[in-house]
C-alpha cells in the first residue's frame, strides 16, 4: 500500500507554523520546507537564538517565543506541534481555536482525558487533527498493513513485538510510555477493519531502582481470539527492532535493523483440518504442518516523516482523516493508561473500552 500523495500543488501552498524547535522539531522543519505543499511561515519556541540556529542564517522564515502571535497570522493555516506531551493540550487547543489545521507528535495528549478533548474541539471546528506516528509512515509498516488489509497473510492469530536497546532512562515517564507507542501506533494501524484489543495487560521491573519501570512486557487480546505481545526495554546492551506476525496464512517477519531485508514473508505454519468440530471431537483434528518457500518483498525506500507530511496536507486539502488521525492518537493513549493501571495493579488484565478511562 502506498499513501494517497497530495492533489497538485496549487499557486498558493499551505502555510504552516512549527512549534518547538528541540528533539523532533529541527526534523519536522526539514521535511515541511522540502514540501510543495507546505510553505514554512514561523518557527515557535522559548529559546528564541535555538530556533534561529535550527533555521540557519539565511532563512526568512520568521522566528518567535510568541505562540499567540504566530497563531494569529492568517497566513498559517496548519500548526505541527513538538513540544513535551505536557504541553500538547494547550498549545493544540489554542491553534484549533485558533482555525488551524493540527499536527501533534506522539503521544497525541498526556492523558486520554486532554486527547478527547483535542479530538472533540478538531471535531466541532471541522480541522484537520493528525497524530505523527512516524514509524506507520515507513515503507515496512505501510506494506505491512497492505498484507493484512488484503488477507494475503490470513488472519492474524499472533504479533510478537521486541523493542529494545540501551536507551536513556527518562526522568518523567517509564519504558512503556517512552517506548510502547510506537508498536501500540503500529498495531492500531495495520489491524484489518473490525480486529481491534479488547484488554490489555502489563508487567514490568526497575532493577535499576530508577523508580519507574525500565523493562515491561504488554500483552494484548484481540476481540478476534488472537494475542499481541510488545516487550520494550531500556536495558538490553544489544538493540532489537523486530516483530512476527502470525497469520493462518502466512507469516511475517519484521527486522527493522537489516535494511537488505527488513521484511520475510514465510509460506510456513500449521494447518487444522476440521476446525468446526466441538470440544469433545478436538482430539480428533488432524494437524499438519507446511514448509514453503520465504519472499523477501522489495521496498523502495523513502523517508517516512516526508511520506506523513504528504498525508498531512492530503487530509487537509481534501478534508478527510488523516490515516494517523486524533482517533489513532486517542486508540493508543487508552492501552498506554490501561497498560499503566495494570502495572500498578501487578498485571491484572484491564479491559478496554474507549473512554473508560478518561
Amino acid at each position: 500500500m502506498s499513501v494517497t500523495p497530495p492533489p497538485s500543488v496549487s499557486d498558493d501552498p499551505i502555510g504552516i507554523a512549527v512549534v518547538g524547535a528541540g528533539y523532533w522539531g529541527p526534523n519536522l522543519v526539514r521535511n515541511f520546507q522540502a514540501s510543495r505543499t507546505f510553505r514554512l511561515r514561523w518557527l515557535c519556541d522559548l529559546d528564541v537564538d535555538r530556533a534561529r540556529r535550527v533555521l540557519g542564517d539565511y532563512s526568512t522564515v520568521r522566528v518567535s517565543a510568541d505562540l499567540d502571535e504566530v497563531l494569529a497570522d492568517p497566513e498559517v493555516r496548519a500548526v505541527a506541534i513538538a513540544t513535551p506531551a505536557g504541553t500538547h493540550l494547550p498549545v493544540a487547543m489554542a491553534a484549533l481555536r485558533a482555525g488551524k489545521h493540527v499536527l501533534v507528535e506522539k503521544p497525541l495528549a498526556a492523558t486520554y482525558e486532554e486527547g478527547r478533548q483535542l479530538v472533540e474541539e478538531a471535531d466541532r471546528r471541522g480541522l484537520t487533527l493528525m497524530c505523527d506516528h512516524t514509524y506507520c509512515y515507513t515503507p515496512a509498516v505501510l506494506r505491512i498493513r497492505e498484507l493484512l488489509h488484503s488477507g494475503e497473510l490470513g488472519e492474524l492469530h499472533f504479533l510478537d513485538s521486541v523493542r529494545i536497546n540501551l536507551g536513556l532512562v527518562q526522568r518523567d515517564i517509564d519504558v512503556v510510555w517512552d517506548l510502547a507507542p510506537h508498536d501500540l501506533s503500529i498495531l492500531d494501524f495495520v489491524l484489518p477493519p473490525g480486529v481491534a484489543p479488547v484488554a490489555v495487560a502489563a508487567h514490568g521491573a526497575d532493577g535499576i531502582g530508577a523508580g519507574r519501570a525500565c523493562v515491561a512486557y504488554l500483552t494484548l487480546q484481540l476481540n478476534t481470539g488472537a494475542i499481541a505481545h510488545i516487550h520494550v526495554n531500556w536495558l538490553s546492551p544489544v538493540k532489537i527492532r523486530t516483530a512476527i506476525f502470525g497469520g493462518s496464512k502466512r507469516t511475517l517477519v519484521w527486522d527493522d535493523l537489516n535494511p537488505s531485508q527488513r521484511l520475510a514473508i514465510y509460506d510456513r505454519g500449521v494447518d487444522v483440518s476440521s476446525p468446526e468440530l466441538g470440544d469433545e471431537q478436538r482430539h480428533d483434528i488432524l494437524v499438519s504442518y507446511r514448509s514453503g518457500d520465504m519472499v523477501a518483498p522489495a521496498l523502495v525506500e523513502r523517508e517516512a516523516l516526508r511520506t506523513m507530511v504528504d498525508e498531512y496536507a492530503r487530509a487537509i486539502t481534501t478534508g478527510s482523516p488523516a490515516l494517523t488521525d486524533g482517533r489513532s492518537g486517542l486508540r493508543v493513549l487508552e492501552i498506554l493508561q490501561a497498560a499503566s493501571l495494570s502495572l500498578a495493579e501487578g498485571g491484572t488484565m484491564i479491559k478496554l473500552d474507549e473512554g473508560h478511562m478518561a
